[in-house]
């Protein structure tokens, strides 16, 4: 009987993907991260997210799931992990005027990796590791790779996250609820008579939102238009992203949006609309799933942001595995440091992180 290693978040979804594979005959251990560290002060009020203080509730959650499924589960500290990996690497990159993804360098760096490595270290063995993603792994005869697919409800697909996975880690990993709809899901958490069933998502990384990690670091500087009109102070440029809107603090004929961010000069740049749009840019860091390497311009469909529709694109390999990716139609707020993820189809060719961006 092989053996699964269930990460469990005390939330509905991975409490079922271990459900599905103990039903489906495996053994099932679950398991959990300890990141919450203590030392950032969140607001009160502010909705649930996976790193925060009502990680000890969760954990204790997930804990009463694996009884109800009479598994057994133990909890791991990761928060040094996390904090060198994910926090620090957030704060660097909002300092950097680029717009991070913590849940992807979450998942690439720590639950994928130093998780899997930590339950190995303590002497669980397991054949397996699986969570609650919304996605679908399958082996290709012919390519001779692993291939990483969208869920079948693509409304809650969460391939995007998971293209910086290897070969290595795709051929150990199982992802229960790819053929699964969020509503079969929860129906089957009922029929369990597991209390998590009706359990809020987390809707985003940190309790407190992204500001609060931020705060001691904050440097003002003006707010420009592309003219170099100063129309406003900013708060510090890690609190702005490329196409944010809201709380820019300018009174104004027509919305303003943020188009560009200079950290040398700790400026921020807003402008209408149409100034968000742009055609091309360049990714680096790559990591490619379907295919070997990029050998010659492809056309693939590209999304820019998780939420993001994707659009049709020509993807040209350049020097040092960097990609320059050409879209048919000029795309909003294309915002460096984020991920850009490359289709074909339902299957995940690949995908990197965005350097810049081209006129």
């Amino acid at each position: 009987m092989a053996k699964v290693a269930v990460a469990m978040s005390g939330g509905v979804d991975s409490s079922i993907a271990a459900a599905l594979l103990k039903h489906g005959g495996y053994e099932v251990v679950g398991v959990a991260m300890k990141i919450w560290g203590g030392e950032t002060l969140l607001r009160e009020g502010i909705h649930h997210g996976c790193y925060g203080p009502g990680e000890e509730e969760d954990i204790e959650d997930a804990r009463k799931v694996a009884q109800v499924l009479e598994i057994p589960f133990y909890a791991f500290d990761l928060r040094e992990e996390y904090k060198g990996e994910v926090l620090d690497y957030f704060r660097r990159e909002y300092l950097a005027a680029r717009t991070p993804n913590p849940c992807i360098r979450c998942n690439r760096m720590i639950k994928f990796d130093a998780l899997v490595r930590k339950i190995r270290s303590s002497g669980l063995e397991f054949d397996y590791f699986a969570t609650g993603h919304y996605a679908r792994v399958k082996y290709d005869e012919e390519k001779r790779r692993f291939l990483l697919q969208k869920a079948r409800d693509l409304r809650k697909d969460q391939s995007y996250f998971l293209y910086s996975l290897s070969q290595e880690q795709l051929e150990h990993t199982l992802f229960p609820l790819g053929s699964y709809t969020k509503e079969e899901v929860r129906e089957i958490a009922r029929g369990l008579g597991l209390a998590v069933h009706d359990k809020p998502e987390s809707q985003d990384f940190t309790a407190g939102g992204y500001s609060c990690l931020m705060e001691a670091v904050a440097q003002s500087g003006p707010i420009l238009d592309k003219h170099e009109n100063i129309l406003a102070t900013h708060r510090g440029i890690q609190f702005y992203t490329i196409g944010q809107r809201k709380g820019l603090g300018i009174s104004s004929g027509q919305p303003l949006y943020v188009t560009a961010i200079d950290r040398e000069r700790n400026t921020v740049v807003v402008g209408p609309r149409e100034e968000l749009y742009r055609d091309k840019l360049v990714a680096s860091e790559l990591n490619w799933i379907a295919i070997e390497k990029l050998e010659h311009p492809t056309k693939m469909k590209a999304r820019i942001r998780y939420h993001h529709e994707e659009a049709e694109a020509l993807v040209t390999p350049l020097y040092e595995g960097k990609v320059y990716v050409k879209f048919e139609e000029p795309q909003m707020a294309i915002a460096p440091g984020q991920a850009v993820v490359f289709y074909q189809g339902d299957m995940v060719m690949g995908g990197g992180t965005i350097e810049r961006t081209e006129r």
